[in-house]
């Protein structure tokens, strides 16, 4: 529901993008330069040929297309104007939500990577030679590397919060439809 303005929160116009992302390339699909480049539609045995259909006036789905791409642009400047001027609070530190997203993802990159770590330093490596084991040490310390990724789900876990409070409380200035 937009604010007394008529603008959009924030949750609303990325959702908004998404839909105009998806009305466009189902317009997009009804063109004949893309459905020949998606599949060879002419068989020579039957001799058929695709033509529109009544009804289908491509000058107006290409307009339409256009008039989203548009509205789109428009859309997707005002969500970044935001992103870089709204700033939100992680852990004592201030940032736009622009850092605050590109630490999420950074966030979630690490955590992948710290749980192989994770698992590697789980379990030492035995190799059993004649008479004595030879035991080879994890490569990392196992209790390290578990308070690091549990330090950095945290830190997922608050910028996800901080993102989805903030997505619900700030508006973008673009009016709704």
């Amino acid at each position: 529901m937009p604010d007394a303005k008529n603008n959009l929160f924030l949750f609303e116009a990325l959702e908004l993008r998404a839909e105009f992302d998806d009305r466009i390339e189902t317009l997009n699909s009804l063109l004949p330069e893309k459905r020949e480049t998606r599949e060879f539609r002419f068989t020579r045995e039957r001799g058929n040929q695709e033509r529109p259909a009544q009804g289908l006036d491509l000058t107006a789905i290409r307009e339409e297309i256009e008039s989203l791409r548009v509205k789109r642009r428009k859309l997707n400047t005002a969500v970044q104007k935001v992103n870089y001027e709204q700033t939100i609070q992680i852990n004592k530190e201030t940032m736009s939500l622009a850092e605050a997203l590109e630490l999420r993802k950074e966030t979630c990159t690490e955590i992948t990577q710290l749980k192989a770590q994770f698992a590697n330093a789980a379990y030492e490596n035995v190799i059993y030679k004649e008479d004595r084991d030879i035991v080879e040490p994890p490569p990392q310390d196992f209790d390290t590397i578990r308070k690091k990724l549990n330090d950095r789900r945290l830190l997922f876990r608050a910028l996800n919060r901080a993102l989805q409070r903030t997505n619900h409380e700030v508006t973008v200035n673009f009016k709704d439809e």
